[in-house]
């Protein structure tokens, strides 16, 4: 008997489609991971943590946050683009996915096309400081000194091809001086690094400066925001010292390319909840952030812009791709 071999393929791919969205209708039944690639302490650890905890409440099953840290969160970020797109392995994306598509070559994954994005969660700034003994008591201070010592002036960041590094490549060239590169592997040892003396600029997030700032072990030389920063009052913007310099950065939650709609859809609702929780936005501000919701598509767009503006300053400030 001859065979209709498209119409069974048809009906084998509406059952695997009904399948899919019958699972999904159900969603969620067991735990979810959220991972990150960075250290514990840092920025994206301590926002997924705020995520998760109320995430869970609303999804009624665990969410449990995952370190896989490593190359600046490219490890973290294959993992996930090659996970189950079911909606239970997520990945809170930073900044510095669409840096690490605009600076490296290649990567294991396509920074778009191979997520499904959900939403973002927060927008901030970067601080540039100095442990409080340092001998620059400004940014001008700290440019005039670099300029006396080409790559004399060390920074830390949370590895090569990170938002941080960039940051850094970028003050440096704006500024006309040569500023000496020293990475780690994220979390809070680039901050211990500065207050350690082994380097001399902390180039990080607000989260991870501020108790040190407030502490008086670390001095704020400038913000990266075009105005001065509600969570760091006082400490003027790098704008101030090089004119037009300006760098935000975000994060924001997403899946395996292939996550189906309504997954994407229940996790965006949620998302949207926890953000709108007067907890939460205290919370994000505490670590000196601001929520930012949007829609999958608005997340969407929103990495692909970046990674062309990225890749504009990297090919304006003459940073040699790697």
């Amino acid at each position: 008997m001859k065979r209709n071999w498209r119409r069974i393929a048809s009906v084998l791919a509406f059952g695997i489609a009904a399948a899919t969205a019958a699972h999904a209708d159900g969603y969620p039944d067991h735990p979810i991971t959220l991972m990150h690639g960075f250290g514990a302490g840092g920025n994206a650890d301590v926002v997924s943590r705020i995520m998760a905890s109320k995430m869970q409440e609303g999804l009624k099953v665990p969410v449990v946050v995952e370190s896989k840290t490593g190359a600046g969160g490219i490890i973290a970020s294959s993992a996930v683009a090659q996970a189950r797109p079911d909606g239970y392995t997520l990945i809170m994306l930073v900044g510095g996915h669409a840096v690490a598509a605009a600076y490296r070559k290649s990567l294991p994954f396509e920074p778009v096309d191979d997520f499904q994005m959900i939403s973002l969660v927060n927008s901030f700034p970067f601080v540039i400081a100095v442990r409080a003994d340092h001998p620059a008591r400004t940014l001008a201070d700290l440019i005039e000194m670099a300029k006396g010592k080409p790559d004399g002036i060390t920074f830390s960041s949370v590895g090569v091809g990170s938002t941080q590094h960039l940051v850094g490549e970028l003050l440096g060239s704006t500024a006309g001086v040569k500023l000496l590169h020293v990475p780690y592997r994220g979390g809070a040892a680039p901050v211990q690094a500065v207050l350690a003396g082994d380097v001399d600029l902390l180039v990080d997030t607000v989260t991870v400066a501020t108790s040190h700032i407030k502490a008086g072990k670390l001095r704020a030389l400038a913000v990266t925001s075009a105005e001065p920063w509600p969570a760091l009052p006082g400490v003027p913007p790098a704008a101030q010292t090089l004119k037009g310099f300006e760098v935000q950065s975000w994060l924001g939650i997403a899946a395996p390319k292939g996550t189906p709609q309504n997954v994407v859809q229940r996790l965006n609702e949620e998302m949207r909840r926890v953000l709108a929780m007067p907890e939460t936005q205290q919370a994000l501000a505490n670590v000196g952030s601001v929520p930012a919701p949007t829609s999958p598509e608005e997340m969407k767009s929103l990495v692909s812009s970046e990674i062309a503006r990225w890749q504009k300053v990297i090919s304006e400030a003459g940073i040699p791709r790697q």
